[in-house]
């Protein structure tokens, strides 16, 4: 059987990473569970080691940061030779073994490189998704922009995939990775896989549903970074073609 390892980028995720690390812990894959916490002031740390997950400290004491946890993740994950990487979010309320599952397995099958979840999602919920990423992504990389959910937490991918794409020096410390890792692996002509994981039921949601505002450094970040990937791939000219 592959090895599997699941990576959950943490900062501050007490009240429910212990039950993610022990639904992912029920896959089939029986993965290894790693969280790489980003100096979580709460007991975070505390609770992932108590059902067993191992807790790397994130390499800098930055925020936002989740492109930092994940290069780590990578990292840590590859030191322990796995055979597939899979990155889910830390604050899923409903979190189920089959969604490692469901990720892992169109992996192990060869049937593509990366395994990216998407969702049934509320009418307010995926702001920065529904107005910054899909429509960015349709003027600059129309490779992407079918994807339903183009900065899905929840992804999987092979440690080739991962080492490969991550070597480049520009990739992103904050919220931009994983439109990043969506728009570097299309360019790398990997086989990307959209896998439909039902609804997404996430705590940061109420906070930004209760105040938008919240979500304006994530929309920051993904925007400059598919800036910087189209002006990489000298795709910036699309923009002439587009009428406002």
């Amino acid at each position: 059987m592959k090895k599997v390892i699941v990576v959950f980028p943490a900062r501050n995720e007490a009240k429910t990473i212990a039950k993610c690390i022990e639904e992912a812990k029920q896959s089939k894959f029986k993965p290894e569970i790693l969280v790489i916490d980003g100096y979580s002031t709460d007991n975070t740390r505390e609770e992932a080691k108590s059902v067993g997950a191992t807790v790397i400290e994130q390499s800098q004491g930055i925020f936002p940061a989740k492109g930092r946890a994940i290069k780590d993740g990578i990292r840590e994950a590859l030191s322990r030779q796995a055979d597939l990487i899979v990155f889910l979010d830390a604050d899923i309320v409903n979190l189920t073994p089959e969604w490692v599952d469901q990720l892992a397995e169109p992996v192990v099958t060869k049937k593509c490189d990366m395994a990216r979840g998407y969702y049934r999602r509320a009418d307010y919920d995926g702001a920065v998704t529904k107005l910054v990423a899909k429509p960015l992504a349709g003027v600059f990389f129309p490779e992407i922009a079918h994807l339903n959910q183009p900065l899905s937490g929840e992804i999987c991918a092979t440690s080739e995939l991962f080492q490969t794409v991550t070597k480049n020096k520009d990739c992103p410390e904050g919220w931009g990775i994983d439109i990043w890792l969506l728009i570097e692996t299309a360019m790398k002509d990997y086989k990307i896989k959209e896998v439909y994981l039902g609804t997404k039921i996430h705590t940061s949601r109420q906070d930004y549903f209760e105040d938008v505002v919240r979500l304006a450094k994530m929309a920051e970040g993904v925007a400059l970074t598919i800036f910087k990937e189209a002006i990489k791939y000298k795709r910036i000219d699309n923009i002439k073609r587009w009428s406002l």
